[in-house]
């Protein structure tokens, strides 16, 4: 082969993608912003919906699924099924005034913090989770590989 024929590429994984606003929130990313996000955590074609809530929906949501009676910043909802098993198919909930809270309180930029915890429910979708240590260890290392691809900082620098 040439130094100047290029390899062939793998075929890139499809992404369906709808954003929901439920929240009018200044500094919220756009879709394109969204796409390129999920796109670098995804390992197979997807249909995605994320939408963005205030704290009351984000409550509710997080009292019904997870028995906490608390908003809390990112929510994933996987769904099988439909006639698509190739394609994953899920929600991500991200509550816009938890994640504004939470990336002032630890000084970071607003983007980073939601295109970190955009990355990490597009995980969850995928099977990953942080139950046990040596499971956070993994989804962690992942989360920062591909947020710094992205040229986003360490979200876990500073953490004790």
């Amino acid at each position: 082969m040439s130094a100047n024929r290029a390899k062939p590429e793998r075929s890139a994984a499809r992404l369906e993608l709808a954003v929901q606003k439920a929240v009018s929130s200044p500094g919220l990313p756009t879709k394109s912003e969204l796409r390129r996000w999920l796109a670098a955590a995804l390992e197979q074609s997807a249909a995605i919906t994320v939408r963005f809530v205030g704290a009351a929906e984000g409550r509710a949501l997080n009292h019904a699924y997870r028995d906490r009676d608390c908003a809390t910043n990112v929510l994933s909802f996987g769904y099988a099924g439909s006639g698509r098993e190739r394609v994953l198919t899920g929600d991500i909930v991200l509550c816009a005034p938890v994640l504004r809270r939470e990336a002032r309180a630890q000084g970071k930029a607003l983007t980073a913090h939601v295109a970190h915890l955009t990355v990490h429910g597009a995980l969850h979708l995928q099977g990953h989770d942080h139950q046990s240590p040596s499971a956070a260890a993994r989804m962690e290392a992942l989360e920062k590989r591909i947020l710094a691809k992205l040229g986003f900082p360490d979200p876990y620098a500073g953490e004790a």
